[in-house]
Protein backbone atom coordinates (compact mmCIF):
# COMPACT_ATOMS: atom_id res chain seq x y z
CA UNK A 1 0.00 0.00 0.00
CA UNK A 2 1.28 3.62 -0.82
CA UNK A 3 1.50 5.94 1.85
CA UNK A 4 0.67 9.85 1.39
CA UNK A 5 -2.34 11.45 -0.06
CA UNK A 6 -0.55 12.52 -3.19
CA UNK A 7 0.22 8.94 -3.83
CA UNK A 8 -3.17 7.60 -4.33
CA UNK A 9 -2.61 8.90 -8.10
CA UNK A 10 -0.54 5.61 -8.29
CA UNK A 11 -3.07 3.49 -6.69
CA UNK A 12 -5.97 4.70 -9.24
CA UNK A 13 -5.43 2.45 -12.27
CA UNK A 14 -8.00 4.25 -14.26
CA UNK A 15 -6.14 7.68 -13.76
CA UNK A 16 -2.90 5.91 -14.42
CA UNK A 17 -3.84 4.89 -17.98
CA UNK A 18 -5.27 8.67 -17.95
CA UNK A 19 -1.97 9.82 -17.38
CA UNK A 20 -0.45 8.00 -19.86
CA UNK A 21 -2.75 8.94 -22.76
CA UNK A 22 -3.59 12.53 -22.04
CA UNK A 23 -0.88 13.94 -20.43
CA UNK A 24 1.26 14.06 -23.51
CA UNK A 25 -1.31 15.29 -25.96
CA UNK A 26 -2.03 18.54 -23.01
CA UNK A 27 1.63 18.86 -23.18
CA UNK A 28 1.62 19.26 -26.77
CA UNK A 29 -1.73 21.33 -26.42
CA UNK A 30 0.32 23.76 -24.14
CA UNK A 31 3.58 24.11 -26.15
CA UNK A 32 1.59 25.11 -29.40
CA UNK A 33 -0.52 27.46 -27.11
CA UNK A 34 2.83 29.00 -26.12
CA UNK A 35 4.81 28.85 -28.77
CA UNK A 36 5.63 31.48 -31.67
CA UNK A 37 7.53 31.21 -34.89
CA UNK A 38 8.58 27.82 -34.15
CA UNK A 39 9.72 28.59 -30.88
CA UNK A 40 8.85 27.47 -27.60
CA UNK A 41 7.83 30.33 -25.05
CA UNK A 42 8.60 30.65 -21.05
CA UNK A 43 5.06 30.40 -20.81
CA UNK A 44 4.93 26.82 -21.38
CA UNK A 45 5.79 26.25 -17.74
CA UNK A 46 2.95 28.03 -16.37
CA UNK A 47 0.98 26.32 -18.64
CA UNK A 48 2.25 22.92 -17.93
CA UNK A 49 2.00 23.50 -14.11
CA UNK A 50 -1.82 24.25 -14.46
CA UNK A 51 -2.45 21.14 -16.02
CA UNK A 52 -0.81 19.04 -13.46
CA UNK A 53 -2.64 21.34 -10.66
CA UNK A 54 -5.88 20.24 -12.88
CA UNK A 55 -5.33 16.85 -12.67
CA UNK A 56 -5.02 16.82 -8.45
CA UNK A 57 -8.64 18.95 -8.70
CA UNK A 58 -9.89 15.98 -10.73
CA UNK A 59 -8.81 13.58 -8.61
CA UNK A 60 -8.89 15.01 -4.81
CA UNK A 61 -11.53 17.65 -5.58
CA UNK A 62 -11.28 21.51 -5.78
CA UNK A 63 -11.91 21.53 -1.87
CA UNK A 64 -8.38 20.08 -0.96
CA UNK A 65 -6.50 21.74 -3.33
CA UNK A 66 -4.94 25.40 -2.66
CA UNK A 67 -3.69 26.91 -5.45
CA UNK A 68 -3.46 30.87 -4.19
CA UNK A 69 0.21 30.24 -3.18
CA UNK A 70 2.17 33.48 -1.22
CA UNK A 71 5.23 34.70 -3.52
CA UNK A 72 7.21 33.90 -0.29
CA UNK A 73 6.62 30.45 -1.01
CA UNK A 74 8.61 30.28 -3.97
CA UNK A 75 9.11 26.30 -4.59
CA UNK A 76 5.36 25.76 -3.43
CA UNK A 77 2.90 25.49 -6.82
CA UNK A 78 0.30 24.22 -4.87
CA UNK A 79 -1.00 22.65 -1.50
CA UNK A 80 -2.76 19.31 -1.27
CA UNK A 81 -5.02 18.90 1.67
CA UNK A 82 -2.85 21.38 3.22
CA UNK A 83 0.47 20.10 2.64
CA UNK A 84 3.03 22.09 -0.13
CA UNK A 85 3.88 20.42 -3.51
CA UNK A 86 6.03 21.51 -5.84
CA UNK A 87 5.53 20.80 -9.52
CA UNK A 88 8.70 20.24 -11.99
CA UNK A 89 9.23 19.47 -15.33
CA UNK A 90 12.67 18.43 -17.84
CA UNK A 91 12.93 18.07 -21.25
CA UNK A 92 15.09 14.76 -22.41
CA UNK A 93 16.28 11.64 -21.17
CA UNK A 94 18.61 13.44 -18.38
CA UNK A 95 17.97 14.45 -15.21
CA UNK A 96 19.67 18.02 -15.28
CA UNK A 97 18.19 21.30 -15.41
CA UNK A 98 15.48 21.11 -12.85
CA UNK A 99 15.37 24.46 -11.04
CA UNK A 100 14.86 24.54 -7.14
CA UNK A 101 14.83 28.40 -7.60
CA UNK A 102 14.66 30.81 -10.07
CA UNK A 103 16.80 34.06 -9.62
CA UNK A 104 20.02 35.47 -11.82
CA UNK A 105 20.90 37.34 -8.41
CA UNK A 106 24.27 35.35 -7.46
CA UNK A 107 24.28 36.51 -3.80
CA UNK A 108 20.50 35.14 -3.63
CA UNK A 109 21.59 31.99 -5.10
CA UNK A 110 24.26 31.58 -2.38
CA UNK A 111 21.93 32.44 0.06
CA UNK A 112 19.42 29.68 -0.81
CA UNK A 113 21.80 27.09 -0.44
CA UNK A 114 23.24 27.78 2.99
CA UNK A 115 19.25 27.90 4.53
CA UNK A 116 17.58 25.24 2.00
CA UNK A 117 16.20 22.34 3.27
CA UNK A 118 13.38 19.89 1.39
CA UNK A 119 10.07 20.98 2.54
CA UNK A 120 7.23 19.90 0.11
CA UNK A 121 6.52 16.84 -1.96
CA UNK A 122 7.60 16.71 -5.55
CA UNK A 123 5.70 15.73 -8.66
CA UNK A 124 8.13 15.76 -11.58
CA UNK A 125 7.48 15.14 -14.88
CA UNK A 126 10.15 13.72 -17.73
CA UNK A 127 9.34 14.89 -21.00
CA UNK A 128 10.86 13.09 -23.50
CA UNK A 129 9.08 13.24 -27.42
CA UNK A 130 8.83 10.51 -29.41
CA UNK A 131 11.04 8.37 -26.45
CA UNK A 132 9.69 7.36 -22.84
CA UNK A 133 9.68 9.90 -20.09
CA UNK A 134 7.57 9.74 -16.97
CA UNK A 135 5.47 11.20 -14.30
CA UNK A 136 7.18 11.04 -11.06
CA UNK A 137 6.26 11.50 -7.00
CA UNK A 138 9.32 12.46 -4.85
CA UNK A 139 8.08 12.65 -1.06
CA UNK A 140 9.56 14.52 1.21
CA UNK A 141 11.14 11.91 3.49
CA UNK A 142 12.76 10.78 -0.12
CA UNK A 143 14.49 14.18 -0.41
CA UNK A 144 15.86 14.79 2.82
CA UNK A 145 17.14 11.36 2.74
CA UNK A 146 19.06 12.03 -0.33
CA UNK A 147 20.26 15.72 0.73
CA UNK A 148 21.14 14.40 4.05
CA UNK A 149 23.46 11.58 2.26
CA UNK A 150 25.28 14.18 -0.53
CA UNK A 151 25.47 17.01 1.86
CA UNK A 152 24.55 20.39 0.70
CA UNK A 153 27.11 20.93 -2.29
CA UNK A 154 26.21 17.62 -3.06
CA UNK A 155 22.32 18.16 -3.82
CA UNK A 156 22.49 22.48 -5.11
CA UNK A 157 24.22 23.43 -8.36
CA UNK A 158 24.51 27.15 -8.06
CA UNK A 159 24.90 29.40 -11.05
CA UNK A 160 28.27 29.61 -12.92
CA UNK A 161 29.73 32.83 -11.99
CA UNK A 162 29.84 35.21 -15.22
CA UNK A 163 27.04 33.67 -16.79
CA UNK A 164 23.19 34.60 -16.76
CA UNK A 165 21.45 31.66 -15.65
CA UNK A 166 17.62 31.46 -14.36
CA UNK A 167 18.03 29.45 -11.41
CA UNK A 168 19.36 27.51 -8.95
CA UNK A 169 19.32 23.62 -10.08
CA UNK A 170 19.04 20.20 -8.16
CA UNK A 171 22.16 18.24 -9.11
CA UNK A 172 21.96 15.55 -11.67
CA UNK A 173 23.23 12.89 -9.49
CA UNK A 174 20.75 14.30 -6.64
CA UNK A 175 17.64 13.91 -8.69
CA UNK A 176 18.82 10.32 -10.22
CA UNK A 177 19.46 9.33 -6.64
CA UNK A 178 15.64 10.74 -5.87
CA UNK A 179 13.71 9.16 -8.93
CA UNK A 180 15.11 5.43 -7.69
CA UNK A 181 15.13 5.79 -4.78
CA UNK A 182 12.12 3.04 -2.88
CA UNK A 183 10.39 5.57 -1.87
CA UNK A 184 9.82 7.19 -4.89
CA UNK A 185 6.59 6.33 -7.48
CA UNK A 186 6.86 6.40 -11.35
CA UNK A 187 4.05 5.99 -14.14
CA UNK A 188 6.06 5.87 -17.56
CA UNK A 189 5.19 7.56 -20.39
CA UNK A 190 5.57 7.07 -24.10
CA UNK A 191 5.78 10.90 -25.31
CA UNK A 192 3.90 10.56 -28.78
CA UNK A 193 2.82 13.70 -30.40
CA UNK A 194 -0.33 13.90 -32.60
CA UNK A 195 -1.58 15.92 -35.14
CA UNK A 196 -3.73 18.22 -34.02
CA UNK A 197 -5.60 21.41 -36.01
CA UNK A 198 -4.35 24.12 -33.04
CA UNK A 199 -5.35 27.83 -33.40
CA UNK A 200 -4.58 29.40 -30.00
CA UNK A 201 -6.58 32.92 -31.60
CA UNK A 202 -9.66 31.20 -32.02
CA UNK A 203 -11.05 30.81 -28.63
CA UNK A 204 -10.32 34.79 -27.95
CA UNK A 205 -12.07 35.31 -31.21
CA UNK A 206 -15.05 33.48 -30.73
CA UNK A 207 -15.66 35.97 -27.39
CA UNK A 208 -15.05 38.79 -29.13
CA UNK A 209 -17.69 37.46 -32.00
CA UNK A 210 -19.95 36.19 -29.60
CA UNK A 211 -23.12 38.42 -28.35
CA UNK A 212 -23.08 38.48 -24.23
CA UNK A 213 -22.73 41.22 -21.23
Amino acid sequence: MISGKLARVFEDEELVNRIKTRLPYLFQLAELESSRAGKIGMEVGSLRERIIVALLIYKFGEANVETEIPVTEPEVDVNLFGEPVSIKTITGKGFSGVKLIWTVDAQKAREFRETYYPHCDIVLIQINWNDFGAFYYIPLKAQKRVFDGVSREGYIKLPKPGTNPRGVEITKEALSSLVRDEMSHVIKIHWQKKKIDYNPYKRWEDYWRDDWK
